[in-house]
């Protein structure tokens, strides 16, 4: 294992929980330190994203491109090629600030 791991920060629309938590899961078996969103309303529960508010929504959109600010590169989880707009814009981000972005779907 090199000195320090790998850093990767996964971005991708909330709704690929699922996808983002097992995608977390293999990349840390690789020995890679992941940063990844820390909420995810329940799937469906309207009530739950309902409690978000826009200023929260809006701290944690900016947490997030910190997170990228700390990673080597960026993986974007993004089942059957669907990009949502938080995540453009994340992926633009890390493209200006020089980050390799990959993505778990090429279509």
């Amino acid at each position: 294992m090199p000195d320090r791991p790998e850093i990767v920060c996964i971005c991708g629309s909330v709704r690929f929980a699922d996808e983002m938590n097992a995608a977390n899961r293999e990349l840390t078996f690789a020995g890679v330190i992941v940063v990844a969103p820390g909420v995810f309303p329940s799937a469906g529960d309207r009530e739950a994203d309902a409690s978000i508010t826009d200023e929260q929504k809006t701290a944690l959109g900016a947490l997030h491109l910190r997170k990228i600010d700390l990673a080597d590169r960026v993986l974007v989880v993004n089942p059957g090629g669907y990009i949502g707009e938080s995540t453009s814009r994340e992926i633009a981000y890390a493209q200006a600030t020089g980050k390799p972005v990959s993505f778990t779907d090429s279509s």
